[in-house]
């Protein structure tokens, strides 16, 4: 036979409603009004889906020269980590902000800009590879994706070791 001691009795009530009471708690706290006291930049963002470098929201688009010099004749197609090092070289001194603007090396071997807000947006690199002059390709032999090679250096190679992301 089973006997409620009367001590148990007046302890089980207070105790289950402390109990309740803590398990409310983070749920009350993850609600909270969030002010901007010390606001970090909101998480990056990857640009991969829809809207990537040379392919930028309508209206941004650049106008495509007519003709080409005879310097610019002969073009070599960069794609993978040579495009991405390629676009982050031509951006890297930008005084703008992002994606014409300034351009970042991470020390993942990512590059990325900010926008107006400080959001991080990862460039990805166009999937048909970026037209380039010759004299301004033999730069990037060395990486992936340089005229199509699929071997070479990645931009982990070159990345600065103190890198802000």
């Amino acid at each position: 036979m089973n006997t409620i001691y009367p001590e148990r009795k007046r302890l089980s009530r207070p105790l289950a409603m402390l109990l309740s009471a803590l398990l409310t708690v983070p749920l009350l706290s993850s609600c909270g009004g969030g002010g901007s006291r010390n606001a970090a930049p909101p998480p990056p963002v990857d640009d991969s889906v829809g809207r990537t470098v040379n392919n930028p929201a309508p209206g941004n688009q650049p106008q495509a020269k007519k003709g080409l010099s005879t310097g610019q004749k002969v073009g070599i197609t960069l794609a993978g980590a040579a495009a991405l090092y390629y676009l982050y070289n031509r951006h890297k001194n930008a005084q703008k902000e992002g994606a014409t603007g300034k351009y970042y090396l991470s020390k993942n071997g990512r590059v990325y800009y900010r926008d107006a807000n400080k959001q991080v947006h990862w460039v990805t690199p166009p999937s048909g590879g970026i037209q380039v002059p010759e004299s301004e390709a033999q730069q990037y032999r060395d990486f992936q994706g340089y005229n199509g090679r699929s071997t070479g250096r990645d931009l982990r190679d070159v990345a600065p070791a103190n890198a802000p992301i």
